[in-house]
């Protein structure tokens, strides 16, 4: 099994465990390219759905340049499918990769109406 060079894990603090079935999305920064594939300045480079243990380990290539990245997570859709309401219908987190980094691990706490992230290891 391949792991990504940047991985993530959601765990949902309200039920106090995992987020299975949230759909993450990785985008990189373009610095003056024009792609087809752009958001804005943002480029899509892979995207993934949450493992029953709220992991996306193969979420983009097995190695990433330095350079600010996002992770958008599809979290109004997360909690529709359990029927809770929520304030954050999608969380964005950006970060940025540094020259040498080996792996990136980001993960996001969420509840319905609060969320937090850390640089996990």
């Amino acid at each position: 099994m391949s792991v990504s060079q940047i991985t993530t894990h959601v765990l949902d603090t309200t039920r106090g465990r995992p987020a299975s079935g949230v759909a993450v999305q990785l985008l990189g920064f373009v610095d003056g390219h024009i792609d087809e594939h752009v958001d804005g300045l943002w480029r899509q480079i892979a995207a993934g759905v949450t493992d029953a243990d709220g992991r996306v380990t193969d979420l983009g290539p097995d190695s990433v340049a330095a350079g600010r990245y996002r992770l958008r997570f599809d979290t109004g859709a997360y909690f529709a499918a359990l029927g809770t309401d929520t304030f954050f219908p999608e969380v964005v987190l950006t970060f940025t990769v540094a020259e040498g980094d080996e792996h990136c691990h980001v993960p996001l706490l969420l509840a319905p109406f609060a969320y937090s992230s850390y640089r996990g290891s």
